[in-house]
């Protein structure tokens, strides 16, 4: 009798941890934040500052040179 109670005991702690318990969330700091936005790939809306003058323009309509963001042709000749 108690070894059926034992075994049914067991079965159900398998099954809770198994199934029912939810593994702990790690908290992420501003390192890893920091990390993982630096590793994200430009979206199309996003604003961008142009090397040359200074202003900001969306991504879309920058124009990207040598790896530095650009508002116009002009900036692009200035530089």
């Amino acid at each position: 009798m108690i070894l059926k109670l034992l075994l049914v005991i067991a079965v159900i702690g398998v099954v809770y941890f198994m199934f029912i318990k939810k593994k702990p969330i790690k908290n992420s700091t501003k390192n890893e934040t920091t990390k993982n936005e630096k590793n994200e790939k430009p979206q199309s809306n996003d604003m961008v500052e142009c090397s040359t003058c200074g202003i900001y323009a969306e991504l879309s309509d920058s124009i990207l040179s040598n790896n530095k963001y650009y508002c116009s042709d002009e900036c692009v000749g200035k530089s």
